[in-house]
């Protein structure tokens, strides 16, 4: 019985030693290994700068467009990267490394499926970033959507609507789909529709409205206002009012203006607007005479 379990202890003792001995030859790489990734840590700050210089100084236009901040972060993780790599290698640990992404792969291709979506919508998000096309602040237009940027995410892009809603869009739909950044306009172009019977005075009401838009407060460029006719359609003819605002003016409000204010030369003018017809639809039975039209 002693026998076997002083067997046992030689062989726990010789696994020990067996591990020490490994351990004492490790120890010079691993000091090398953590001195290395120490010295990409310390430094990445200065070396993505100087990789940031470099990249301007290759692609001038970048310079202009792209984000500082944002370049000095890739720059920044790819040079950690690469430090975590060669310290892994000084250690000798480079092949269980790769050996662990490998037997990551197929979990990588059945996540990437399954995930296809959300990654996208995050590549979008830094695209979105480091392009700029807009940030918060700016009002946009996204599909039906339209309202000012409140935060720029990862996986979406918060807007608040005109109705004061908050629109939650995800960023692989704004990558892929085209925007409008009215922000970055100096200047916007209103455009409005009104469509009017045939047989009203159709040059009287196209003067009318031309007048008013030259007298709104918050119209610029007043040689450029006009009132074109666009189509003739069941004996009504569709106006289309354009005109430019001023910088910094309340396009809502202006619109809401314009609208009121030509409505009233309208109808000061005896000149009537194209109504929706109610239709009622019955069985057969005369209605009740308090429900007739009159």
């Amino acid at each position: 019985m002693q026998n076997i379990e002083h067997s046992y202890i030689d062989v726990i003792y010789r696994v020990l030693e067996s591990w020490y001995m490994r351990f004492a030859e490790l120890t010079p790489k691993l000091i090398v290994g953590i001195v290395v990734f120490l010295f990409f840590l310390i430094t990445s700050k200065y070396l993505s700068l100087g990789a940031v210089k470099l990249f301007h100084k290759f692609f001038p236009k970048s310079k202009k467009e792209g984000s500082l901040v944002t370049l000095i972060g890739v720059f920044r993780f790819l040079i950690m990267m690469m430090g975590s790599f060669i310290a892994l290698e000084i250690m000798g640990f480079s092949g269980f490394l790769w050996k662990f992404i490998g037997s990551l792969g197929v979990a990588g291709v059945i996540a990437g499926v399954a995930l296809k979506d959300l990654v996208s919508s995050i590549f979008s998000g830094m695209l979105i970033g480091i392009d700029k096309a807009f940030k918060v602040g700016d009002y946009i237009t996204i599909g039906n959507h339209s309202g000012t940027v409140q935060e720029i995410g990862f996986l979406t892009t918060k807007l608040i609507t005109d109705d004061g809603k908050k629109a939650y869009i995800p960023n692989q739909v704004i990558f892929n789909a085209p925007f409008y950044n009215i922000t970055a306009s100096p200047q916007r172009r209103i455009i409005l529709n009104f469509e009017i019977p045939a047989d009203e005075d159709i040059t009287k009401a196209q003067k009318g409205m031309l007048d008013v838009i030259k007298n709104l407060d918050s119209v610029d460029r007043l040689d450029t206002s006009e009132v074109i006719f666009t189509d003739l359609k069941q004996g009504n003819f569709n106006l289309q009012a354009k005109f430019w605002m001023k910088v910094g003016a309340n396009m809502v409000q202006l619109k809401s203006e314009a609208y009121l204010k030509i409505k009233q030369r309208l109808d000061s003018d005896n000149i009537q607007l194209v109504t929706p017809t109610s239709i009622s639809i019955t069985n057969g039975e005369s209605p009740p005479a308090e429900n007739q039209d009159k």
